[in-house]
């Protein structure tokens, strides 16, 4: 059975909640999964001596981080599998400001379990490496090789040109009546040559199975899509920063949802990445 929670352990607990579910998102990709950690850290700290706890935060996202780097050995078998690319679940208009951008998130699916925490817990949550050894179990000038190495490979995912929200949103406004209306000369303008796409469909829904790559492809794509848009509809619900970019959500034909989100360097838009697969959007219901 599980333990009952006292009032001091509520009270003590859920103001952290947000933030250790930022933590196992980050470690994870999934919004499900981050949020059933999080309640399993929350059953163990119902179970610990609090009293005896001086930093609690500390503590919790401690405990968070472990189970995350359990719950990713069986999510890499997982993501071997997959079908297509593979997105993490889209999460609209955060709180907090923080650059763990999208890009950045598909950057950290390239490092090692220890890595990624070494990297989240300093470089992004502000841990001392103190707290980064004790949370991994290694000393603490291994932490630092770790988030050193981290950094070196994520370092070109990182926001360098960071368009401003409003004009972000507007570009993704006049995307989505382009891409919808057919209008691929707005379209073109709109795009960097180097462009890239990638759709996550998880075999539950149809997309493109690998990215497409350049402007004359990804705008052949859309001219096909903008036939279907005309004759089955795609309506706009809002557009939002999706995952720290610029991007909207639509419902489409099937009546599920659908987010697009854009990356933006000086004016033009170097990656679009689509989410469709119906289990990572079941909370944005």
């Amino acid at each position: 059975m599980e333990p009952q929670p006292s009032d001091a352990a509520l009270e003590a607990f859920e103001p952290l909640r947000p933030r250790l579910i930022r933590v196992a998102y980050r470690m994870l990709g999934s919004v499900a999964d981050a949020e059933d950690v999080v309640q399993e850290a929350f059953i163990r700290w119902l179970r610990t001596d609090d009293a005896a706890i001086r930093e609690p935060e500390a503590f919790l996202r401690t405990t968070v981080t472990r189970l995350c780097l359990d719950h990713l050995k069986s999510a890499r078998h997982r993501r071997e599998t997959y079908i297509g690319p593979w997105l993490p679940d889209p999460v609209l208009d955060e709180e907090e400001e923080e650059d763990v951008t999208l890009p950045l998130m598909l950057a950290l699916e390239r490092l090692s379990p220890l890595e990624r925490a070494a990297f989240l817990l300093h470089d992004v949550f502000g841990a001392a490496f103190d707290e980064v050894a004790a949370t991994i179990d290694r000393d603490a000038a291994a932490c630092r090789q770790l988030a050193a190495r981290a950094r070196a490979h994520v370092r070109e995912a990182r926001p360098r040109f960071a368009v401003e929200k409003q004009r972000g949103l507007a570009i993704a406004q006049a995307f989505f009546e382009a891409s919808r209306s057919g209008d691929m000369a707005a379209l073109g303008a709109m795009l960097a040559s180097d462009v890239a796409m990638h759709a996550d469909g998880g075999g539950k829904r149809p997309a493109v199975v690998r990215p497409i790559f350049g402007s004359r492809l990804v705008l052949q794509l859309h001219k096909a899509l903008a036939v279907l848009f005309r004759k089955q509809g795609s309506q706009l619900v809002d557009t939002r920063l999706i995952n720290g970019l610029p991007g909207f959500v639509t419902r489409e034909a099937d009546g599920e949802l659908q987010t697009t989100a854009l990356e933006i360097e000086h004016e033009r838009i170097v990656a679009i990445y689509v989410m469709r697969n119906p289990d990572k959007l079941k909370h944005l219901h």
